[in-house]
């Protein structure tokens, strides 16, 4: 009869240890059934579920495994695992899986305290916690550094509805975001991110900022306001704008282009989405001149914005081209993917107003950043303490990853 057996072995890190072990199994032709391991703060915990084959005794490996172990200065735990609860684990692949990724300045006991419940009143187990953020010091933390925690979690049933709502609460408790995904092929197989640009790319509205230019800021701007948050539609709003702007001598445009400054971590998230091999994409409902500036500084594949029609050195009041709206974006966006043969499901939107709405839901991925409420509400994940760069953790992409890839990249140059 073959006999399973759980290891746990647990102690200081160093080079050889799982080899050593790994080399003391194949002695008695052990199989590995599961693996796992971790290190924290060089401190190794490793579990493997083996089987001893038939013709083999358990206790002389258990012996070798013992004095291993104690050679290497580990400790070594060993807990007999029936067939029926074998086979349980076997049948239990098939589980709802998901990851959180929670995203703040800091991760204290208290949110994950939080976090953990939530998982556990809602039926479900917490299977790896891994942290994706770079380490900090006690001491000379470095400014706006980051700090993100991912944990995969499964349960029996699909109780994400509930989990979900229950984790947003958390997120107005605590200054941080958390994210929740469905556990998939296409999670760390993005490969389109779809960005609005006023107050997303850039921090400001260009639109608002013409009109101040113009005298007529004030108007404009609170026509702005109720079409981002969802109370205007946004065609109306855009045209009756427009129509605030007639006059406005042609060449002031051009000054707008190096004084508004681009969001927080803009240029590090394009930069990692270029080395990554990701395309990119602007769908904004301002305008070309504005966002064809962004495409030639950040090197972004397309653009698809408004534009404002000229006439002797002055806007006329009126637009140029057929209006980028909400419902515009989703199309543009479902345009692109076809052209490039990407999946929706492969495909990350991020924006903040209510025109953005319909490609945050179209796309596999939908963040609001620092969205207005209702946007926030409404889209799948939200990002709304730390910059645009902090959108790579949900990626699953971790820092000391990025800083190997810029030392490469540094070394070939």
């Amino acid at each position: 009869m073959n006999k399973i057996v759980l290891i746990n072995i647990s102690g200081g890190d160093r080079p050889g240890l799982t080899s050593s072990l790994a080399e003391t199994l194949a002695g008695y032709q052990a199989r590995i059934l599961d693996i796992g391991q971790a290190v924290v703060h060089e401190t190794l915990a490793l579990a493997m579920l083996i089987q001893v084959p038939s013709n083999e005794e358990f206790t002389p490996l258990k012996n070798d495994l013992i004095v291993k172990a104690h050679d290497l200065e580990l400790k070594i735990k060993f807990t007999p695992v029936s067939e029926e609860s074998f086979n349980h684990w076997v049948r239990s692949q098939g589980k709802f899986r998901f990851v959180i990724s929670a995203i703040g300045r800091t991760i204290t006991s208290q949110q994950l305290a939080s976090i953990s419940a939530a998982i556990s009143a809602h039926a479900f187990n917490i299977d790896r916690i891994e942290r994706l953020s770079g380490r900090l010091s006690l001491t000379g933390r470095v400014e706006n550094a980051n700090a993100c925690i991912e944990l995969e979690i499964s349960g029996e049933k699909d109780a994400s509805t509930g989990l979900r709502a229950t984790l947003m609460d958390l997120t107005h408790r605590f200054e941080i975001d958390i994210a929740f995904q469905r556990e998939s092929i296409y999670r760390r197989n993005r490969r389109l991110v779809a960005f609005d640009m006023d107050s997303t790319l850039i921090q400001a509205e260009v639109i608002d900022e013409l009109a101040k230019l113009h005298g007529v800021g004030e108007q404009v701007s609170a026509i702005t306001s109720a079409a981002m948050r969802g109370e205007l539609d946004f065609k109306q709003s855009l045209t009756r704008r427009v129509g605030l702007l007639r006059g406005l001598p042609s060449p002031r445009l051009q000054g707008l282009l190096h004084s508004i400054p681009l969001a927080d971590g803009a240029e590090r998230l394009i930069s990692t989405l270029k080395l990554l091999g990701y395309k990119t994409a602007i769908l904004s409902g301002g305008f070309n001149f504005f966002g064809k500036h962004l495409q030639a500084r950040l090197g972004i594949d397309y653009v698809f914005a408004n534009d404002l029609e000229i006439a002797n050195d002055e806007l006329t009041g009126r637009l140029a081209s057929e209006i980028v709206d909400g419902k515009k974006k989703a199309e543009l966006l479902q345009s692109i993917a076809q052209r490039e043969n990407i999946s929706l499901d492969q495909v990350v939107a991020v924006g903040d107003g209510a025109n953005d709405l319909p490609m945050l839901n179209m796309a596999g991925m939908g963040i609001a950043f620092h969205a207005k409420p209702l946007v926030r509400e409404s889209a799948n994940h939200a990002v709304s303490h730390l910059g645009l760069d902090s959108i790579l953790y949900l990626l699953g992409v971790r820092d000391r990853d990025l800083d190997r890839a810029e030392f490469r990249s540094g070394s070939m140059g």
